[in-house]
């Protein structure tokens, strides 16, 4: 990726930097968990069975735990690497379970987590062709972002997505750690999710979808449980889309307040006239208020005026 500042109409270039060290980015990202992937930061340099774990995160929206691994340089398999941190979470579930509990203000149980959700995030300045192939289908539970800096304290992170329709469930007949894994660990699909709404359901979404995949740097990302669909702009929430069988469910996002009583950044208020939007609000387990705009899709009369209510927020988001 290459930036550029403007200057009188000209474009100078901004000059990248290297992370001469891995832990200059863990230290960047451990202190921007929240900002840069909605995750909470439990710990540093977790130790379980013969494994560190640079940094364990827990994810509030889907109950689940993320392990996040920094890497330079291009001799490590993140197959390998990914399924062996996995199984080995799944098979030590107690002991991450204490280090949550050791390292956060509010506490949770084993039956709290949705361990089919669980993933690892991979960060690097760089990955090589080859690791990215390895990870090239459709359900592996693992991501890779590569970080980039440059001068000025600018900084880009940057998502290599999966463009493979093919499963990784082939090659885990031949592979115990990837098959014990895959058993537990689900990475859902679209058609999971809006498999329980009837036809003209699914006739409504594509074309709201079809609407809103116009907009810039948007994916949809299906969610755990099969319950609902992520709309994000830069990798960050806009709207979850919960499919019914006779309608779908929006919830537009607004941001959290603190137990201290502040606001996240950008607390979203939205302009609608019509009053077809609820305010709807839910309490973490960290003790955070999760505020939202609740809404229905049953038919195309108002899909013009909600298509608008969600550009609101999308606009927002940067």
């Amino acid at each position: 990726m290459n930036l550029y500042k403007i200057n009188k109409n000209k474009l100078i270039p901004i000059e990248s930097l290297d992370f001469s060290l891995e832990k200059n980015i863990q230290n960047l990202v451990e202190a921007n968990t929240r900002e840069l992937f909605s995750l909470e930061f439990v710990s540093s340099e977790f130790s379980i069975s013969e494994f560190r774990l640079d940094s364990l995160c827990f994810d509030e929206e889907s109950n689940s735990f993320v392990i996040v691994e920094y890497n330079k340089g291009s001799s490590y398999s993140v197959i390998d690497q990914g399924y062996s941190y996995l199984s080995t979470m799944l098979n030590n579930k107690a002991d991450f379970i204490l280090e949550y509990n050791e390292n956060m203000p509010s506490s949770i149980k084993k039956n709290d987590i949705d361990w089919s959700a669980s993933r690892v995030i991979f960060i690097s300045p760089s990955f090589n062709s080859y690791q990215k192939n390895s990870v090239n289908f459709k359900d592996v539970p693992f991501e890779l972002w590569e970080i980039q800096g440059f001068n000025g304290d600018l900084i880009s992170l940057e998502q290599h997505r999966s463009t493979s329709k093919e499963s990784i469930e082939k090659f885990a007949k031949n592979n115990q750690i990837i098959s014990n894994v895959s058993s537990e660990v689900t990475v859902y699909k679209e058609e999971d999710v809006i498999a329980k709404s009837n036809a003209s359901i699914k006739l409504l979404w594509d074309e709201l979808k079809e609407r809103l995949t116009n907009l810039s740097n948007v994916e949809f990302v299906p969610n755990s449980n099969s319950s609902y669909i992520k709309f994000t702009k830069h990798g960050k929430g806009v709207c979850y889309f919960n499919f019914k069988k006779q309608y779908i469910k929006g919830e537009i996002i607004r941001g959290n307040i603190y137990p201290d009583g502040k606001k996240s950044k950008n607390f979203f208020v939205i302009d609608d006239p019509k009053n077809i939007c609820k305010e709807y609000n839910f309490t973490f387990k960290s003790g955070i208020e999760g505020h939202r705009y609740r809404f229905e899709i049953k038919n195309k009369s108002n899909l013009d005026y909600l298509e608008m209510l969600i550009k609101q927020k999308y606009n927002q988001v940067f």
